[in-house]
């Protein structure tokens, strides 16, 4: 009897061993958490939320306009929203907002944030970087202002979904 309980008690540890290796993989390849430091992303992303990105999409996909992604720079990781992709030409105007001379309508900004955009460019984003900036325009450390344009290898991966504080629970767009 002693040995089928010592038998068992091996199977539920290899078990929980397996269970722990595959989350650490997990967590290191393919998922992992970031929190929003500040309010540069409001009203879409609160400062303290948690959020779980997508390391892997990139990949196998490009970023897209209006992704959400994380940033991994030198002094710390920053949270922000493609705007302009490689190759394209960012111009903002009576704080609208346009990419190779169309304007493009932004549906996640509310119409006071959006009016606190000002003016900047026209830019040009180089090849192989995109052109970033939060959704609180007005207070937004981005690449207007100090972040410059992002190289594709200095971005870890795209917001899929809150997961703290529970209330806020959903997909991140």
């Amino acid at each position: 009897m002693a040995t089928k309980q010592k038998s068992e008690w091996l199977e539920w540890l290899k078990a929980i061993m397996i269970a722990v290796i595959i989350a650490l993989l997990i967590q290191n390849f393919v998922f992992a958490t970031s929190i929003v430091e500040g309010d540069s992303m409001e009203p879409t992303l609160e400062n303290g939320e948690r959020l779980i990105f997508n390391k892997i999409i990139y990949i196998v996909d490009e970023p897209k306009r209006g992704d959400i992604i994380i940033i991994q720079q030198v002094d710390k990781n920053y949270v922000k929203r493609v705007i302009a992709l490689p190759g394209e030409t960012v111009e903002i105007k009576n704080s609208e907002l346009y990419i190779d001379g169309e304007r493009y309508i932004e549906t996640f900004l509310s119409e006071e944030i959006s009016s606190k955009t000002g003016e900047f460019g026209p830019v040009h984003v180089p090849q192989d970087s995109y052109f970033v900036m939060g959704d609180n325009r007005a207070i937004s450390k981005d690449s207007r202002n100090g972040l410059g344009y992002i190289q594709r290898d200095e971005i870890i991966g795209r917001s899929e979904l809150i997961i703290y504080p529970i209330s806020e629970w959903e997909r991140t767009k």
